[in-house]
């Protein structure tokens, strides 16, 4: 029991942390461009990740790895945290973070669809119908308040924000495979994307140059939605006696977030916001809804 409370307290601080990152990523951007954030935010999360490694007495894992292992993480590295912030970011420049955070947040019905291909898994009944549940909660929510007449103000943002959640669900699936240590593996993720990041800002000449707001931006998304935060989810799963009901805490994230954005951007919520996140959620829970053994 007394486990099972440090769970929930390192789930509650997650929840916060994550429900704030939305925010942090809308100040930063307001003050920054997209490539300087990311750079800046991954410099940060490496610094972290790189004191919670040694911290945690596991750098002699990166002795054992293979060629195989380091390309491997490069990969997935490529995928997150470098490729998935770049669209993440992107789509957050050009939408309000009330539309782009929640549409972000159907990646678990992303997996499910990626899962067909990838893991020749057949999609089941109760799948396809939180499927079409989830993805009417996207349509409510792309229609930013004009359900009754529709006009995408920004077709490209939301573009982005949904391709998020499909980089984010494959590499998940490859995440899932690998069966390393996964505070080392975040850590080599983080190394090779702020390789990728340095390249990427080189070749579209982004100034490196941030005013304070941007920069205290970008620390505390390194800290607290890139570095700290996803080890304080895993130990909450690693030490919680019933890991389902920590797990279906997440849940409780992006409607946070939009207190948040409302109450420090300022953003006014739409009531289809609120309903299409609603619809999302409960798609997402369908899915992952198992009957129990009797």
């Amino acid at each position: 029991m007394k486990n099972q409370k440090k769970a929930y307290i390192l789930a509650g601080l997650t929840i916060l942390f994550w429900s704030t990152s939305a925010t942090a990523f809308k100040i930063g951007l307001k003050q920054t461009n997209y490539i300087s954030l990311l750079f800046y935010s991954i410099l940060i999360a490496v610094i972290v990740l790189l004191l919670i490694v040694w911290f945690q007495g596991k750098f002699h894992h990166l002795k054992t790895y293979t060629t195989k292992d380091f390309l491997h993480s490069a990969f997935v590295g490529f995928l997150n945290p470098f490729l998935y912030y770049t669209v993440l970011f992107k789509a957050y420049t050009l939408l309000p973070a009330q539309i782009a955070q929640p549409l972000n947040f159907v990646w678990p019905i992303t997996l499910v669809l990626l899962s067909i291909p990838i893991l020749k898994q057949p999609i089941t009944a109760k799948a396809f119908f939180a499927m079409l549940i989830s993805f009417a909660g996207v349509f409510f929510i792309s229609s930013q308040g004009n359900i009754l007449d529709i006009e995408f103000s920004s077709p490209i943002g939301i573009s982005l924000a949904l391709g998020s959640s499909v980089v984010w669900a494959l590499f998940w699936i490859l995440n899932m495979k690998d069966k390393r240590d996964e505070v080392v593996k975040l850590f080599l993720n983080f190394c090779f994307a702020l390789l990728f990041i340095s390249i990427y800002a080189l070749v579209n000449h982004s100034p490196f140059k941030l005013n304070n707001i941007a920069f205290f931006s970008s620390v505390y998304i390194g800290i607290f939605e890139m570095g700290v935060t996803f080890v304080l989810w895993l130990l909450a799963l690693q030490i919680a006696g019933r890991t389902e009901k920590v797990g279906t805490l997440i849940y409780l994230t992006p409607f946070c977030s939009l207190l948040f954005i409302h109450f420090v951007l300022k953003e006014e919520i739409y009531s289809t916001t609120l309903v299409g996140l609603v619809l999302i959620v409960t798609g997402i829970i369908i899915q992952n809804y198992k009957k129990k053994k009797l």
